[in-house]
């Protein structure tokens, strides 16, 4: 008989796994809770007509689209039915689809209920989004995003605070991090004033290499990128850039001082940093003239964060764009936002073990069953456990004490009960320490103490 199994790109996740996935998401929603953050939730299907033409034309391609329920035929003609196009036959058979991120349903929340909401809208989503995309090691066709978003408001204010959130809970986590800024605005302006702003990939992506391939290769590689000799020699100021933060805004500004967009996008990356460090953050925060994401969508600050100690791509990333509901009529409207990598951080807590012990304990305590008798008895004792918060199990069934032993061996329960006739009579409990061995006698207030002690 063959085993059941589930589609490819998709994933089970056991207790143990669950229970540091949760210890994830409960750490960031604290975060985003303790900065004002409200939580909302979005189906998991939307109409297609909110998800199509919102990712491009390869976006397209990756939503996973729901067969019309009942009679999905209805209504085709011939022609339609045997067209060679599988996207035009789908667009006819397909009314829904999974989401594929959490922004474009976030925009159409905004607009759907713009009447009810007070603006800033600060919000944060922790959900699961779906993409057909080729499955491979670290890309999977359902996987969670941890979005938090400000709408509605211009201040700078809002990107340091969402630094101080990103600063926070790596802090919680123990990872250590850099978190990388830079402005969509300054590669604008430094593409303008060489005179090819529609290179603005390729002179990032050169610079990039910098310190890997040298000045020379740099050079070349722009030069078959399409740039003109002048126009690298007008760079020329990048590649000597050094110094402290300041120093190096204060190098980007002298070359892009008859650049009105460049100088912005300047002043508003020196505010953000300068703040932040007056604040004091616990872990590295760095101007980062090469980082370049998401430059079709973001149109100020943007951020990415890199783990220290694990080699592993961005694990958070983020940025401030202009026209977030422009695609459902209501342009203008700004804002700026920041999404938590989970399976990455996941990754990384694993390979670091710093899951905390409790973050993965299931039950702390289980009562032995030795008959019908006790067992009664220790479902009253069990019930006043689980009223002190502790997590408590009794063994359902009056089987040999071993097979319960190796049961709480197994879900690795760090204490059991053992309550027999002479415990029932002196209301005592024998509490034994699954890790020492270490046996005693106490009343189930003092067990109640010893348990939440540790």
């Amino acid at each position: 008989m063959n085993k059941p199994s589930i589609p490819k790109g998709t994933r089970d996740f056991s207790p143990v796994e669950m229970a540091k996935r949760n210890y994830i998401f409960d750490t960031i929603r604290e975060v985003y809770a303790l900065y004002g953050f409200r939580q909302i939730e979005t189906p998991s299907m939307e109409n297609l007509s909110t998800l199509m033409g919102k990712y491009g034309e390869e976006g397209d391609k990756l939503l996973f689209k729901i067969l019309n329920s009942g009679d999905f035929r209805q209504g085709l003609t011939p022609d339609q039915w045997t067209c060679d196009n599988p996207g035009r036959l789908a667009a006819c058979l397909c009314e829904k689809g999974l989401r594929y991120d959490l922004t474009v349903p976030f925009a159409r929340y905004v607009v759907q209920h713009r009447e009810e909401l007070q603006m800033p809208f600060k919000r944060y989503q922790i959900q699961p989004v779906w993409r057909a995309d080729r499955p491979q090691k670290g890309r999977y066709r359902e996987f969670y995003q941890c979005d938090a978003d400000v709408v509605g408001s211009d201040s700078l204010l809002n990107e340091v605070e969402l630094m101080q959130i990103v600063d926070t809970v790596f802090r919680k986590f123990g990872i250590r991090v850099c978190i990388k800024i830079n402005n969509r605005k300054i590669l604008t302006g430094m593409a303008e004033t060489i005179g090819h702003p529609d290179k603005i990939v390729e002179i990032t992506t050169a610079i990039d290499k910098l310190d890997k391939i040298g000045i020379d290769n740099v050079r070349a590689e722009l030069a078959e990128a399409g740039i003109s000799a002048e126009g690298i020699v007008r760079l020329q100021p990048l590649f000597e850039i050094q110094g402290s933060t300041t120093e190096r805004l204060e190098a980007i500004r002298a070359m892009l001082k008859d650049n009105a967009t460049g100088l912005k996008g300047v002043e508003e990356c020196a505010f953000v940093l300068q703040t932040l460090s007056e604040l004091g953050t616990t872990n590295e925060v760095e101007f980062d003239l090469t980082l370049a994401r998401g430059l079709n969508y973001y149109t100020g600050c943007i951020f990415e964060v890199k783990a220290l100690d694990v080699q592993i791509g961005s694990i958070t990333g983020g940025g401030r764009y202009d026209n977030l509901t422009g695609i459902f009529g209501m342009p203008g409207l700004s804002g700026v936002g920041i999404s938590f990598g989970a399976d990455r951080i996941f990754d990384v807590l694993n390979q670091l073990g710093l899951y905390p012990q409790d973050a993965t304990t299931g039950v702390l305590l289980l009562f032995i069953n030795f008959g019908e008798r006790e067992a009664a008895h220790c479902l009253r004792l069990a019930t006043r456990l689980r009223q002190a918060g502790i997590r408590t199990e009794v063994y359902p069934d009056s089987v040999k004490m071993k097979k319960q032993m190796s049961y709480a061996n197994a879900q690795a329960v760090p204490y059991v009960a053992l309550v027999g006739e002479n415990e029932m009579q002196s209301g005592t409990v024998s509490l034994k320490n699954m890790q020492t061995g270490e046996q005693q006698s106490l009343t189930v207030e003092e067990v109640i103490r010893a348990i939440s002690a540790k």
